[in-house]
């Protein structure tokens, strides 16, 4: 493992190769996870339990049988008519079949994951989008309704030929393994695809070879969706390059072989597929996977100390969310293994990176990563300095420039510390042709080159990376442009307060006001007053000054733990808009609000009685969002 502590150690490791694409490296992902089998055969490789129970039953793939079950995978997708510009889908929770799917899919095709949270239009929309011909999901199960959400998605993707299912029943033993055949539920939606089980047929296919040829070309491997909560999913596409790319970086300045990496982030989620499982075939590691919904999982906080020292847990993989959750349960176990956390997908807050040390002796590494990268960009270097609110040094090979509009000369190169677009060039960003759509690519690279990641921040003098929101996160108040990480941390500082999301809300007279949402620390109390009044003592810019701060038991947060903005951008239209049209004595109320692909985020209104359409639109117009009737 090469030394990663300051940018000259950056440099250094670049001035071995000048350019990514001489360094000797897997040129496909056979060839990737095939060096790891030579090298690490009868090493551990994924681990995977059903329960979060530290004495549960859990299942060990070496690196030789994990390369076994990826080559029977890969073959199997291409029985079913997957080619190298074909799409294999999965919407799964975490099982080790999620790690083969996502593997043999890459090896035989192009991969989709999809979060099975979705609702059933947002699977159609992606489906339908990537073309996916192969489908892998769970077979009907007790407690969950993933099985049928799918099918219904299935219905309106005409491209889908195959459905795979994979049944959780395997991993279940004693009484269980004999109830849930009586209790499972039945499958009542129909679909034209043709239904397998997975299992059946991987049986099927040879293990120890490729029944194709798997030419040494960087072709695209990889559909990530961004999103997609919201109906109107972007999908990223990934390079072979870019995924080995993740997969060096990790085991050149991350990770070794006798490292173990407890993940419990889901695997259709960019930081659990790259930095974590690419990181752990680079390095010939070992990464555990605790239970199908992680971090979500029943029992899993309670466990996660246990279930560290079960597996002798060197490096926690984590989210500002969970190691809140976390914070509140005491520690229990032997981590006497554990080296550091790492943690991304949120801004991490001082208190929470302070409160972890103290508890466990270790320091959490915070990173940044993108989809639209193939993931890693920088990180707080584990043998070097850790900035608090820095997301750390950018990575070999990884270009990042601040930049900012200037006129009719375009793009201006931001001085130190000074604050403006993150742009990013490496090996993960595929110019020119982020997403599949073609629309969405415009405008989305400065100079033909450089990313525009939507992200503001800055560099400071020893080249470390701060991010300060995100560019469209900012609240322009009358013409000025306030930063919604003013506010939030000037509200973390208090002891109370676990989470913060703040927005523009509308307003009639300034476009938009500061409004700020908060989820307390677990049986912690305050009043929206007591936390007014320690705004105005910790806000220095008058402007950012939230107008409203409303209380509630659970902030909305992505799977990764990023607390959702447009959940709370339709929050505060709902009141606004109901506010406006209750005064105006208007018989309507916001009874949604919708995005739309051109027009952003619409207040659907419902009639109550008779409602005159010039008044409402009289009233409504005063705001920047638009509006329609429902229905």
């Amino acid at each position: 493992m090469t030394n990663f502590a300051t940018l000259a150690d950056v440099k250094a490791l670049e001035a071995e190769v000048a350019n990514w694409a001489d360094r000797d490296v897997a040129r496909t992902m056979y060839d990737f996870l095939s060096r790891a089998k030579s090298a690490h055969g009868l090493r551990p490789a994924i681990s995977y339990q059903l329960l979060s129970d530290p004495a549960a039953p859990s299942l060990t793939l070496t690196w030789t049988e994990l390369h076994r079950e990826v080559t029977r995978a890969a073959n199997m997708f291409r029985s079913l008519g997957i080619g190298p510009k074909d799409v294999v889908a999965y919407v799964l929770p975490n099982t080790m079949e999620t790690a083969v799917t996502l593997l043999g899919g890459a090896v035989a095709g192009i991969v989709n994951p999809i979060n099975p949270l979705l609702e059933p239009e947002q699977i159609s929309a992606i489906l339908r989008e990537t073309g996916a011909k192969v489908v892998v999901t769970l077979r009907p199960f007790p407690k969950t309704d993933l099985a049928q959400k799918v099918a219904e998605a299935v219905k309106y993707a005409p491209n889908v030929r195959t459905v795979l299912e994979v049944d959780l029943l395997t991993y279940l033993t004693g009484l269980k393994k004999l109830i849930v055949p009586l209790i499972r539920p039945k499958q009542t939606v129909r679909h034209h695809a043709d239904v397998h089980g997975f299992a059946a047929q991987m049986a099927r296919q040879p293990a120890d070879h490729l029944t194709f040829d798997d030419p040494p070309e960087d072709r695209v491997a990889a559909y990530f969706h961004t999103g997609g909560t919201t109906g109107m999913p972007k999908v990223a596409q990934h390079k072979v390059s870019g995924m080995v790319y993740n997969g060096w970086l990790g085991s050149t300045i991350l990770f070794r072989e006798s490292d173990v990496l407890m993940c419990p982030l889901p695997l259709f989620h960019v930081f659990a597929a790259y930095p974590i499982l690419m990181s752990v075939i680079g390095a010939g590691a070992h990464v555990v996977f605790p239970t199908p919904a992680g971090y979500r999982g029943e029992g899993v906080f309670d466990n996660l100390w246990k279930l560290c020292q079960r597996y002798g847990v060197t490096y926690l993989i984590t989210v500002p969310t969970a190691l809140s959750a976390l914070m509140q349960r005491k520690i229990d176990a032997d981590i006497s293994a554990l080296r550091g956390a790492f943690s991304g997908s949120a801004p991490l807050p001082l208190e929470l990176f302070n409160r972890f040390e103290k508890a466990t002796g270790v320091q959490i590494i915070e990173g940044y990563g993108l989809t639209e990268c193939t993931c890693l960009v920088a990180c707080n270097p584990p043998a070097g300095q850790k900035k608090i609110g820095s997301v750390g040094l950018p990575f070999p090979y990884t270009h990042v420039r601040i930049l900012t509009r200037d006129g009719a000369i375009g793009y201006r190169e931001c001085a130190v510390d000074e604050v403006g677009e993150i742009c990013v060039a490496n090996p993960g960003v595929f110019e020119g042709s982020t997403y599949t759509e073609a629309d969405k690519n415009r405008e989305l690279f400065a100079e033909g080159r450089f990313l525009r990641t939507g992200d503001l921040g800055r560099l400071d003098a020893d080249g470390y990376l701060f991010i300060t929101g995100r560019a469209k996160d900012l609240i322009i108040r009358g013409g000025h442009n306030i930063d919604p990480a003013i506010i939030e941390e000037a509200l973390m500082g208090h002891p109370a307060v676990a989470f913060v999301g703040a927005i523009g809300q509308p307003d009639a007279h300034s476009g938009e006001l500061p409004a700020a949402y908060v989820e307390l620390v677990k049986g912690a109390e305050v009043t929206v007053a007591e936390l007014m009044a320690h705004a105005e003592r910790h806000i220095a810019e008058r402007a950012a000054m939230p107008k409203y701060i409303q209380i509630l038991p659970e902030l909305p947060k992505t799977a990764v733990g990023k607390v959702f903005k447009p959940d709370l951008r339709r929050l505060a239209i709902t009141r606004i808009y109901d506010a406006a049209l209750a005064e105006a004595g208007l018989p309507a109320k916001v009874e949604e609000v919708i995005e739309d692909k051109k027009r952003g985020l619409v207040a659907r209104l419902a009639k109550s009685g008779p409602c005159d359409d010039a008044r409402t639109d009289q009233v409504l117009g005063r705001f920047t969002r638009p509006w329609e009737w429902a229905g």
